[in-house]
């Protein structure tokens, strides 16, 4: 089993740079961060995780700069969005900048994406229909892929449309960077099985293996092996017996959550995790 990290990058945490070489240099194999471009001060959408939204909602940094700096800092360390907010952006600068962060990286960039729970901070960017924001990713995903693809490239949907363009970099992964969905199941499975590479459902608040069968249900109406899509347990729990039965159920990424704190807090944290990822393996 693989083992990333996951943070919240904001001014006051450790340097985006500082943790991915230190996670590197403990074997973690990935470092993802979260997007929230801004968080709308009416505050009518509850917060998922129950009580009040934590601060550093109000402060992430964007994750594509983040990660260029974590990128830049490292040789084999996978850099991940964790999650991209898909529909609060434009398809043709998003592949841009999918694109240019997995050269620059050295196609080390793993695409984890969601649709998100804020529906103002959605209506902010222009999508006022909250219904239907599934269907707006998936669409935005498949205008992105083929923008990676081709040269032109054109994608004609119901929600997005675009004519022939030309963008350049292509991504050094090919066809292009692995496409993560973030969601429970049985949505977040599916969506994985029609159009993603791997699946990360949230492992906190229990009942994450009873999740994993409804991929092999997916996968098999989508026609794809089970094989083909990557698990990640997503905010894992710091647990040697959980992590054990991850590792035996065959889930692919065991990803900490880690606080947006200084590297006098993180660090040490890191030589804990790292020694408890070495015990499960």
């Amino acid at each position: 089993m693989k083992y990333g990290l996951a943070i919240f990058p904001t001014a006051e945490a450790i340097h985006p740079a500082e943790l991915a070489e230190a996670a590197e240099d403990r074997g973690f194999e990935s470092l993802w961060v979260a997007e929230h471009t801004h968080i709308p001060a009416s505050r009518v959408s509850p917060f998922p995780g129950g009580g009040e939204l934590p601060g550093v909602y109000y402060e992430a940094m964007d994750p594509f700069v983040a990660l260029t700096a974590a990128a830049t800092a490292t040789a084999t360390l996978k850099v991940a969005t964790g999650i991209c907010l898909v529909i609060q952006r434009d398809p043709i600068i998003t592949a841009k900048e999918v694109a240019s962060l997995d050269t620059l990286s050295g196609g080390r960039f793993l695409f984890g994406i969601g649709a998100g729970w804020n529906a103002e901070e959605m209506a902010n960017h222009g999508t006022t229909d909250f219904g239907g924001r599934f269907k707006l990713m998936r669409e935005r995903i498949e205008a992105m892929k083929a923008i990676w693809a081709d040269d032109p490239a054109e994608y004609h949907g119901d929600l997005v449309d675009f004519d022939p363009v030309w963008s350049k970099p292509k991504p050094i992964q090919r066809p292009h960077p692995p496409i993560h969905v973030g969601g429970a199941a049985p949505q977040g499975a599916r969506r994985a099985a029609r159009y993603g590479n791997g699946w990360i459902p949230i492992g906190f608040g229990g009942g994450f293996l009873d999740q994993i069968g409804a991929l092999d249900t997916e996968a098999a109406r989508f026609g794809r092996n089970r094989s083909e899509i990557e698990v990640s347990c997503y905010g894992a729990p710091v647990d040697f017996e959980d992590l054990a039965r991850y590792r035996d159920h065959g889930i692919s990424r065991a990803v900490f959550r880690i606080p947006s704190s200084g590297s006098d807090v993180v660090i040490p944290m890191l030589d804990e995790l790292a020694a408890l990822a070495d015990r499960v393996g």
